[in-house]
């Protein structure tokens, strides 16, 4: 018995060997061919380090690889996987090389990177899938963003599902297993569904194709990026608020490679924030970087923490988006917004979040960029039932405006407007705190703190409007902001006598949860880890409901071990 993991490991090397040779037109899969055309390797350093495997045809194309296209993490993970499986010979600072290379010349068009940003940037979201098909197929054991990363020939996605069944075991069930009936095609008898592995083979060359019209145009226009500059920065941090600032972005030893300083200001206290650090832009508009404040961080969610930067840069290279993380788990972050810096006014945030309808002599400050020095009243547009009292003072950074709503002020965000400069859904008038929400509604933390590193979590309650049609939960609600609340835990009733809010961790009374030690526990009936599930419950301290009671939300808490194995692939950050 001990040795049937090597056996199944050979077996699963021996089938994914098989699976190749198909694909490449081997002696069992001669009818396997591409009817695609292929986008041509140039670069003699990948045709140097693939093209002993991957056999290169008259036409400049390479096996495999000139029928895919990813983003920089995708071949990553790729080359990866060669060096395990296969035995690639390949250095560092090559992989690097080949990564840059392979990312500009079967990377991803910037609107196609875009839906799937989430993914490089270690966010935890909850996917829109197309149907629970989709979902059976490929999203069971890893984010739908994955396959969605990539940019396949149809033959190419039938060879990703066959080495899925060869390395995979679970795989080859989650396949054979029937689609949805509502997927299922018209006229097909239906003793004889399709699958969910047929279905997605339908599915994603018409989503995921090789050739798009996106690559099409970018392949064309894919140009050095030009980020030397000023650029201005926003930036939010779950339970630390808003942030303005500056990053200063020079250039580096190559012309894709950048040094940056940034200077960024709390909303919330004024605090001021430095950070340095370096960038590599793959694909003319994806960043990849790393920074880190001036000391040593003294608490896990420090600002001032190392962190990874990810960001979308537009194709007119004018403004960015994406965040800044750290963490064991990448559960901190900064999510930043960034527009290049030029004589022009800009609008960049406007504090406080939100302002009541009916409110008199409110101070609105208005966070800027060259903004009017002899700025007047009648310069300012605050949208529908918001004037300006009076300017109290201004500067180029900073405008504080005393305000005053109208009773009848709808609830709703307004647009900022300066001279020419509008910043869009700057603020929100909202009429009551109707009911509250725990974000993140549903998360995960690990335990950790004797062998490996804990995994937190923090949480904000935010305010919500109900809006014009006065109900709870519909498209016109109108999001106040955080909510000044009072944090506790409830039991999540799944298992009698767990008693898991004893044993998973502690959440502080500023919605900050520390996990509690990973292993085995005495203390703990059948000695079990500290796992275990929770709510996450705040009770705000001013507003109430209709019956005068504090509203209150919760949020589900999944607290567990750590994670084992990674899957990473943080070298594509300078």
């Amino acid at each position: 018995m001990k040795q049937l993991p090597v056996k199944f490991g050979l077996l699963a090397l021996f089938s994914a060997s098989v699976v190749l040779a198909q694909a490449d037109g081997g002696p069992d899969g001669a009818t396997m061919k591409e009817t695609e055309e292929g986008i041509p390797v140039t670069d003699p350093l990948v045709q140097e380090k693939c093209g002993s495997c991957h056999a290169p045809d008259a036409k400049g194309n390479l096996s495999r690889i000139s029928w895919v296209r990813t983003t920089p993490e995708g071949w990553a993970q790729a080359i990866k996987r060669m060096v395990r499986l296969n035995g690639l010979d390949i250095t560092p600072q090559e992989s690097r090389a080949v990564i840059k290379s392979l990312s500009a010349s079967h990377g991803l068009a910037p609107e196609e990177a875009r839906p799937v940003m989430y993914l490089p940037e270690k966010r935890i979201v909850d996917e829109v899938l197309p149907n629970e098909t989709m979902r059976g197929a490929c999203a069971s054991c890893h984010a739908f963003a994955q396959p969605l990363s990539w940019r396949r020939s149809k033959l190419e996605w039938k060879t990703l599902q066959d080495l899925h069944v060869a390395l995979y075991s679970q795989a080859d069930a989650q396949y054979r297993r029937p689609a949805e009936d509502s997927e299922q095609p018209a006229g097909r008898d239906p003793k004889d569904k399709m699958t969910r592995g047929e279905y997605a083979l339908t599915y994603l060359p018409k989503v995921a194709g090789l050739h798009t019209p996106e690559w099409a145009a970018w392949s064309s226009r894919l140009r050095a990026p030009r980020l030397a500059g000023d650029w201005l920065v926003v930036a939010s941090v779950p339970g630390q608020g808003r942030f303005v600032g500056t990053m200063t972005v020079a250039p580096g030893a190559a012309a894709d490679e950048f040094k940056t300083s940034a200077s960024l200001t709390s909303l919330a206290n004024g605090a001021t924030i430095s950070r340095s650090g370096t960038g590599l832009v793959y694909s003319g508009y994806s960043w990849r970087g790393s920074s880190r404040g001036g000391a040593a961080p003294g608490k896990p969610d420090d600002l001032g923490s190392p962190a990874r930067e990810t960001m979308w840069f537009a194709p007119d290279q004018q403004r960015a988006e994406g965040r800044w993380f750290w963490g064991e788990y990448q559960e901190f972050g900064y999510d930043v917004k960034l527009v290049r810096a030029t004589a022009a006014t800009a609008i960049l945030a406007v504090t406080p979040g939100a302002v009541k309808a009916g409110a008199k002599g409110v101070d609105v400050t208005i966070w800027g960029h060259n903004l009017p020095a002899s700025l007047t009243a009648a310069d300012v547009d605050l949208g529908a039932g918001v004037t300006v009292a009076r300017v109290v003072s201004a500067t180029p950074g900073k405008a504080v405006l005393s305000v005053d709503v109208t009773a009848s002020a709808p609830a709703g965000q307004r647009d900022v407007g300066i001279g020419g400069a509008v910043l869009e859904k700057a603020f929100p008038v909202y009429r009551k705190v109707d009911y509250l929400k725990v974000t993140p509604e549903t998360s995960l933390a690990r335990l950790g703190g004797t062998k490996f590193a804990k995994g937190y979590q923090q949480y904000e309650a935010i305010g919500y409007d109900n809006g014009l049609d006065g109900k709870p939960s519909t498209g016109d609600d109108v999001a106040i902001g955080p909510i000044d609340a009072t944090w506790s835990m409830q039991e999540f009733m799944s298992v009698y006598y767990d008693d898991d809010m004893k044993y998973v961790g502690a959440l502080s009374p500023t919605a900050f949860f520390t996990p509690g030690l990973e292993g085995p526990n005495p203390e703990r009936r059948f000695s079990r880890n500290n796992y275990g599930e929770v709510w996450v419950v705040a009770t705000a301290k001013a507003e109430k409901d209709k019956f005068g009671k504090p509203l209150s939300a919760r949020s589900y808490l999944v607290v567990t071990v750590p994670m084992y194995q990674r899957f990473d692939q943080p070298e594509v950050s300078r």
